[in-house]
């Protein structure tokens, strides 16, 4: 990146304003966002243990479901440090930095979009065509989508930030939010940032819309073929599975769309910090009760790990 001097000086930090028009509000805030912090961490590593401890629960849609938990781990503490530091003192960030900051989240958001896609699409398997379904989702296929997804997300934002590590920043530098995002940055630029933004648009449309296309598509047929089943608490538990799994999904996607691939939707910079709390802090903080809710297999290892936990004691 080509940082140019202002006057005197030189950009070699950013400043993230984060929630600086509310002062009285930051001691509570930085109390209540720890608190949610750990939650994320301690829920989603909880499910890590209990489906790597229990033999039982080697099967694709636990091996996909400890891959959302990891991913939601490490793109969550990509972010809320500084936002837990900026409660507490200004938080400023080196130019490297940030970008690191918004390739590492940005990854992993795409990451997360395309397995939550995966995810559904397995569901869907298992449901609609269960004796094929060892064979649909074997281990080496259950792998492949894994690493895809994983890989997936690094080369797109890779590409993003290295367009935007071209963009000239000469001032101000203060970023209106709490971390390192595409357009507050974009928004800083002195030199022409047409090449990023219709490039980031472009990739956002395609690895939001067809994932969550696919989404929709795979719960609408789960449902149908629920339809067709007699009634029953089965029913009734899928459709309640169903319906958690997209009002979280939709929250997710919902977001990310207003922000990436509709930004003209948001009119002020404080509806954009709430909507980017939506999937930064409020998904994460659901997706691992949301998804182990009414998971006895879920319920009965992390039960084990807790009795061994007590008999060590």
């Amino acid at each position: 990146m080509e940082i140019v001097p202002t006057g005197n000086e030189t950009i070699t930090e950013f400043v993230l304003l984060g929630f600086y028009d509310i002062p009285e509000l930051h001691f509570l805030f930085f109390i209540v966002f720890t608190a949610v912090y750990v939650f994320i961490i301690i829920g989603n590593m909880l499910i890590i243990v209990a489906v790597v401890s229990s033999q039982r629960l080697h099967k694709p849609m636990y091996i996909f479901l400890v891959n959302l938990s990891f991913l939601e781990i490490l793109y969550t503490s990509a972010v809320m440090p500084k936002m837990l530091e900026g409660f507490l003192q200004e938080a400023t960030i080196s130019v490297a930095g940030c970008l690191l900051q918004f390739f590492i989240f940005g990854s992993l958001a795409t990451a997360e979009c395309l397995l939550l896609a995966v995810m559904a699409y397995d569901r869907y398997l298992a449901i609609c065509y269960p004796l094929h379904y060892p064979l649909l989702m074997g281990p080496r296929r259950c792998m492949g989508l894994v690493v895809t997804t994983w890989l997936s997300g690094f080369m797109v934002d890779g590409l993003v930030v290295a367009l935007v590590a071209q963009l000239r920043f000469c001032g101000p530098n203060h970023i209106d939010q709490f971390y390192c995002d595409f357009m507050p940055l974009v928004g800083l630029a002195c030199s022409d940032p047409r090449v990023a933004q219709v490039t980031t648009l472009v990739l956002s449309v395609f690895c939001l819309t067809i994932p969550f296309g696919l989404i929709l598509t795979s719960y609408g047929r789960i449902v149908v073929a629920v339809l067709r089943a007699p009634a029953g608490a089965s029913r009734r538990k899928a459709f309640s599975t169903c319906s958690s799994h997209l009002a979280v999904v939709t929250t997710f996607y919902g977001t990310l769309m207003i922000l990436y691939v509709a930004p003209s939707a948001v009119h002020s910079q404080h509806l954009s910090k709430v909507f980017s709390l939506l999937y930064t802090v409020v998904t994460p903080l659901f997706n691992p009760v949301i998804y182990t809710l009414r998971n006895k297999a879920v319920h009965q290892a992390l039960r084990k790990i807790l009795c061994i936990k007590q008999t060590l004691d």
